[in-house]
């Protein structure tokens, strides 16, 4: 008896972006994901917010609609160099911020300058976060076996469009891929490459075996899809989760419906 879960929809893939800091390239970034019907994270530093090169805190709501806006500390401070206090103040008014001025939740991180340890991990866990993102690459489309010490695939600098034709091809044995793209916006302006991130989108969209989601909607499906139920047979499993998973069981595609039981057999 052999089940495997698929992504929302049945889909065999996912792509998935992370882009930190806030700075006022976000806007050009956003109206190109908007263009190509591509889903992100940005990690804001809420106290950095309505300087000069940074977006505003009115314009949050607006411009990340459709997007999800996740914790990066108040002031991007290295968080290996703060005390446990210190440490628990720079992520809990950041999310405190974000979450009064985007009128959402904020249950996602990334780690300022990369910067983590087991300690601070679990910090930012009993904070609420049920992610955190950091700047290590994979080169790789695996999904994370801890979402706290989320690895990316690459950053965009990366050579992300051989990455893409390698993921678009990606062997059948291969389950689940996950391409995860991180980067900040204003690297595209300094750089003056627009046109990589464009080229990308161009390549990777529109594809009808590919879920474009925001980090958390990717956490929050493949933890609820860890936690299905199976008996030891694996005849029969239970969606105990509040979210419908997709399963294929002898590549016949069934929908697993929360606090609901289903037999294979």
């Amino acid at each position: 008896m052999y089940v495997e879960f698929l992504y929302p929809g049945g889909r065999e893939k996912a792509v998935t972006f992370s882009y930190d800091d806030g700075r006022i390239y976000d806007r050009r970034l956003v109206e190109l994901f908007n263009r190509y019907r591509l889903k992100a994270t940005f990690n804001l530093n809420s106290g950095l917010l309505n300087q000069d090169g940074f977006v505003k805190t009115m314009e949050l709501k607006n411009l990340y609609k459709g997007h999800e806006i996740a914790a990066h500390g108040v002031n991007h401070r290295y968080l290996r160099q703060l005390t446990k206090e210190q440490l628990i103040c720079e992520m809990w008014e950041d999310r405190r911020n974000l979450e009064k001025w985007s009128d959402g939740f904020v249950l996602g991180s990334a780690y300022a300058f990369g910067e983590y340890s087991d300690e601070i991990a679990q910090s930012l866990k009993s904070l609420g976060l049920r992610y955190a993102r950091t700047a290590e690459s994979t080169h790789s489309f695996a999904i994370p076996n801890n979402f706290m010490k989320w690895k990316p695939t690459c950053h965009h600098h990366e050579n992300i469009i051989e990455k893409a034709k390698l993921f678009l091809n990606a062997p059948g044995y291969m389950k689940c891929p996950l391409f995860y793209i991180w980067g900040h916006s204003f690297e595209f302006e300094r750089d003056k490459n627009w046109e990589v991130i464009e080229q990308f989108c161009e390549i990777i969209a529109g594809h009808d075996e590919i879920w474009y989601a925001t980090n958390l909607e990717i956490q929050t499906y493949i933890h609820a899809a860890k936690n299905i139920l199976f008996n030891a047979e694996g005849t029969m499993c239970i969606n105990q989760s509040a979210h419908t998973v997709w399963l294929r069981h002898n590549e016949k595609i069934i929908k697993s419906y929360p606090n609901s039981k289903i037999n294979f057999t």
